[in-house]
């Protein structure tokens, strides 16, 4: 990945922060996109950097159409290119849904769709300049299987591969190929607040018996930014350890 640009968002923890740094081994400028741990995302920088990468932090929410057109905007005058989007960031706002607000609603769909919307049209322009890219949304298992408690949460996930669908459809003939990554049980944040029983639960479920690290994750995301990947493009692979077969 020498010479290409590649902006991670929810880049300072779990998988957006593996993706990250493996980017980094291989050569990206990596931007390293955060909303509120400053601390985290710098030590993501300060990793790459101290392996002989180069990698900048930026601040942005990415369910605000301003913050995410000035990243783009900074990338732009710094670097002057974006080759690989990687639409990482995502939050839950998990409740049964008598129990769910439009608030657990609206910020889940904003920031885990509306995110990945708004990054992508900002840098379609870049990639169509620049004759070529990559977009890689990172979905969800829960988004085809559901589940409950997280209707909100499942919603935006779904949305995000007729997002990768259509746009594969529009971009495609501009050699910008756009694909999903759909993970199971990783163990991040996210499943860490589990219970221990859940926790066991959960890896019940899963044939190779174990939860998944953001290191799988981030080696199929990395794969489809290589040239091995030239003809895959709209695309969903599940990564999940066969939970569901």
């Amino acid at each position: 990945m020498k010479d290409q640009v590649l902006l991670v968002t929810g880049g300072s923890r779990g998988i957006g922060r593996a993706i990250a740094l493996q980017a980094g081994t291989l050569g990206a400028t990596v931007v390293v996109n955060y909303q509120s741990n400053e601390e985290a995302a710098n030590e993501v920088v300060n990793q790459i950097s101290n392996s002989g990468g180069k990698a900048i932090a930026i601040r942005a929410n990415i369910g605000n159409t301003d913050d995410v057109n000035e990243m783009f905007q900074a990338v732009k005058e710094q670097f002057g290119r974006v080759d690989v989007l990687v639409n990482n960031a995502g939050i839950t706002r998990d409740k049964l849904l008598m129990r769910l607000t439009d608030d657990d609603w609206d910020s889940v769909i904003t920031t885990n769709l509306g995110g990945a919307f708004r990054c992508c049209r900002a840098a379609a322009p870049l990639m169509l300049k620049q004759k070529g890219g990559v977009i890689i949304n990172i979905g969800s298992v829960i988004g085809t299987a559901g589940a409950a408690g997280q209707a909100n949460y499942s919603a935006a996930k779904a949305g995000l591969v007729g997002l990768t669908k259509s746009l594969a459809r529009e971009l495609g003939t501009r050699n910008i190929r756009v694909n999903a990554v759909c993970p199971g049980f990783i163990d991040t944040d996210m499943t860490q607040v589990l219970k221990p029983e859940q926790r066991e639960a959960a890896i019940k479920q899963v044939p190779l018996g174990r939860l998944g690290q953001p290191e799988d994750i981030a080696s199929v995301v990395l794969f489809l930014c290589s040239p091995g990947a030239a003809y895959v493009h709209g695309t969903v692979i599940t990564v999940d350890g066969g939970l569901f077969i």
